[in-house]
């Protein structure tokens, strides 16, 4: 209230122990503060005339997906300058009551409340509505929605804006339509924005990579039945005739090539041409978004006016202020301030911060290793049991053993990473609330870098497991590769870990998927659903708005942290593993337009209103989704020449199937199987490795294993083949080219493509131009005024001299 703010009581119609305390900023405190945190606010009607756009009859046929314009009128655009009450004269105010919008004056109203202090003890000071919230004085503090999200306010000049927004924008019926951006940004602020902006673009995007991805898929389904390596593993006299070699030590046993019949075929549909195009193709697409986006932000940026909001601007946090017990020179004003910590107390909270994400990353890759031991142990006990039970023979034409692992494994997988994410997201909050950063926007990206390092390791280390290192260090039957001495290393499903990479990222995208929709609309339903139950309200009709909003969800400390985050995991998995399957961008497209809708529903009818923020864009976001597309380039060009088998059929079609290596008069895929095959002699097992059960196989001399070796009684048995190193050298050119010809391109596209519109830069321009003549023109005002005193003075025995002479002159 010494601040300039109003506030009125009064007690809960419900709760005769509840009391709720209105605020209210009167217009002058509104001028105050909108001055100190440089709110830009408008000047004058934009007068730059829009180009006419070249699409203008497709417009016509779209309209139909943009939100009604009867019920959500295009708002009028503007030039804007920072606030300054001296000035007011020259600022487009229609009207006190309109001229700052909700989203301001509740900005302004929290930034006072964050601040005020309330005891002081001594040397401790205590203020901040946030230290009352934790303390329990105060249960909850937040800006009031304007109406019910589904009833129009009879209240006379309510703008019913999240009634508009529910019909055009949250209601399942509006899916088709177009995001509301600007409504949504006057309604909630800039920060949620720019999230559903970036949401809906990055869907928007989705959609090409969805098509081409879609069409790859097809194409391989289609040609998965033509392809000759594939007929031979499912031809009996080929692949029915050739003998493996077990997989395990002892418990397994020897197998036919052809039970792998289906298991290539499906592999065909992910593993030909069509895929290498894909990934180039969706190389080429993360740059073109991330370019794109830029763009798109720029214009956000200036038609919400937040082009010139630098991080001085940016108060610091309350809890920061509360600690600033030391006192220092300030680098650039050399003026003393104070400080939370010294120049040493801060490098040892970074070092115990940075040490503590360290433990945490080791720990996943401990769950990693505890996982592949699982995988170990795991495919004995399915190997052994899909042998001895009988009633399982059916089932084993279509699950291996290997498969078996390989899906439990996943939802293992998928189970740990989720119990791990709860645990890690209360460390990292403490983490970073040790640190002590000076902004909010300081917090969240110490945060935000804390989380996603976690989380890149705990999604993705089961995913670059299965694609760069399962079934690379295993050795031959004679002499195979044991982990920690005791567990012989995985091999690769018989279809190929490709398969299993597939099956993986499958289980946790859908999984991550359904679990997210679950936690965003079940739980806050059903928390609002048994408060209303337990408070037993009659009628909403007589209960006040702001008691209607305390029986919402609060939105949490983090914001949208869970959302970005959700989504940023999300563009990792469409992009760094795309080879292994060009389904992701279908199923991430899929996913986001629910994601649209849901978060907006849950913010609009399940949730209490956020206190709006400024952002000029989405953070440290933009450089983690740029590190991604960066990485996206080389596991995909390490998944195709590693993981898949593309690159040894080219060597072996181009090279090994001519002579002097093969016998066949021209380039062909015949015989490609029979080449990677190597042969092994049984009586070359050792006493830990020879399989228990081989009654069936008595006659068997000779096995045949995955690998490129020469045979028992060459002068180099066991060794690698030339065919080994050619594919090897291929394998390692075929990166390399891949990478250069690539990032070449992304280069390019990243200095034609401009990051501003050149529309936008000369509205930017007329911009300054108009502030800077309204600044000259006020203090032309202000010395002319000045000066006229002294003028009166200066003119007035000047007049007096003139006149004597004339009178002297006249007699």
């Amino acid at each position: 209230m010494k601040m300039g703010m109003e506030l009125e009581a009064t007690r809960s119609v419900v709760d005769d122990k509840l009391m709720f305390v209105k605020v209210h900023m009167p217009w002058d405190v509104l001028c105050t503060y909108a001055e100190v945190l440089h709110i830009k606010l408008p000047i004058k009607p934009n007068d730059l005339s829009c180009q006419p756009s070249p699409w203008r009859f497709f417009s016509r046929l779209t309209k139909y997906f943009y939100p009604s314009e009867d019920l959500i009128t295009k708002e009028v655009e503007f030039f804007t300058a920072p606030f300054d009450k001296t000035r007011l004269e020259y600022f487009y105010v229609e009207s006190q009551d309109t001229f700052f919008t909700p989203s301001m004056r509740s900005r302004m109203a929290y930034y006072i409340l964050s601040r005020a202090p309330y005891e002081i003890r001594g040397n401790i000071k205590k203020f901040g509505i946030t230290k009352l919230l934790d303390s329990g004085v105060y249960k909850a503090a937040y800006p009031l929605h304007d109406c019910r999200f589904n009833v129009t306010s009879k209240e006379d000049g309510c703008p019913n804006e999240r009634y508009l927004l529910y019909q055009e924008w949250a209601h399942p019926k509006s899916f088709y339509k177009m995001q509301p951006l600007d409504l949504i940004r006057k309604y909630y602020g800039e920060k949620i924005g720019i999230y559903f902006a970036w949401l809906g673009f990055y869907t928007a995007m989705l959609a090409f990579a969805a098509i081409v991805g879609l069409s790859c898929f097809i194409y391989g389904y289609k040609t998965q039945e033509t392809s000759t390596w594939s007929k031979e593993v499912c031809d009996p006299n080929i692949g029915g005739a050739i003998v493996m070699c077990p997989q395990c030590d002892r418990e397994c046993s020897y197998w036919r090539l052809n039970v792998t019949c289906e298991a290539s075929k499906k592999l065909c549909i992910f593993d030909n041409f069509g895929t290498l195009v894909f990934a180039v193709f969706m190389s080429i697409w993360v740059t073109l978004f991330l370019e794109f986006w830029k763009r798109y932000q720029a214009e956000l940026e200036y038609q919400w006016d937040t082009v010139e909001f630098l991080e001085q601007e940016e108060p610091p946090r309350p809890e920061y202020e509360a600690k600033c017990i030391h006192e220092r020179i300030n680098p650039i004003t050399r003026a003393k301030e104070m400080v939370p910590y010294t120049a040493c107390g801060r490098c040892i909270r970074l070092s115990l911060g940075m040490g503590t994400v360290l433990f945490w990353i080791l720990l996943i890759l401990a769950s990693v290793v505890a996982i592949i031991v699982y995988r170990l142990a795991v495919f004995f006990t399915f190997t052994a049991e899909f042998r001895n039970q009988k009633e399982l023979e059916p089932i084993t034409e279509y699950v291996t053993p290997q498969m078996a692992t390989s899906v439990t494994a996943s939802i293992l997988s998928f189970v740990i990473i989720m119990i791990l994410n709860i645990l890690y997201e209360r460390v990292a909050i403490l983490i970073t609330d040790f640190e002590l950063p000076r902004t909010k926007t300081e917090y969240e990206n110490s945060l935000t870098l804390k989380m996603f390092l976690f989380q890149f390791v705990n999604y993705y280390s089961s995913c670059f497991y299965i694609a760069f290192a399962k079934g690379k260090a295993v050795g031959y039957p004679g002499q195979p590769v044991y982990l920690l001495g005791k567990y012989r290393n995985e091999e690769c499903d018989p279809g190929g870990c490709l398969i299993e990479l597939t099956t993986q990222l499958t289980v946790i995208m859908g999984g991550k998927a359904i679990w997210n929709n679950i936690q965003e609309v079940l739980l806050p339903w059903l928390k609002n659903f048994i408060f209303r139950y337990c408070t037993r309200v009659g009628s909403e009709k007589v209960i006040p708005r702001w008691e209607q909003d305390y029986q919402l969800q609060p939105i949490g400390k983090l914001g949208l942290f869970h959302e970005y985050l959700e989504m940023v995991i999300q563009f990792g998995f469409v992009t760094l593993f795309v080879a292994s399957f060009p389904l992701a961008p279908v199923l991430a497209l899929v996913n986001n337009l629910f994601e649209i809708r849901v978060d907006a529903w849950k913010l609009n009818t399940q949730f209490r209103r956020m206190v709006p923020e400024k952002a000029q864009d989405i953070g440290a976001w933009q450089p983690i989704l740029q590190g991604i597309a960066i990485l996206a380039v080389a596991t995909n060009a390490m998944i195709i020449a590693f993981t898949s088998d593309m690159i040894p059929r080219l060597v072996y079609y181009w090279s090994f199937s001519l002579s002097p290596y093969g016998n066949h008069p021209e380039n062909t895929m015949m015989g490609y199987i029979n080449s990677t095959l190597s042969i092994f002699n049984i009586e070359d097992f050792s006493t830990r490795s020879k399989p228990l059960n081989s009654t069936y196989w008595q006659q068997l001399t000779t096995c045949r294993y995955r690998d490129f070796r020469y045979p028992p009684g060459h002068p180099h048995e066991y060794e690698y083949t030339i065919q080994y190193w050619h594919v090897i050298a291929a394998k390692t050119a075929f990166i390399i080219v891949l990478e250069h010809i690539v990032y070449l391109t992304k280069f390019i596209l990243s200095y034609v493509i401009p990051d501003v519109p050149n529309a936008i830069k000369e509205q930017i321009k007329r911009e300054k131009y108009l502030t800077q003549v309204i600044l000259h023109e006020t203090n032309l005002k202000l010395v002319s005024k000045r000066l006229k005193p002294v003028e009166e003075k200066i003119l007035k025995p000047t007049e007096e001299n003139t006149d004597k002479d004339e009178l002297d002159l006249d007699f």
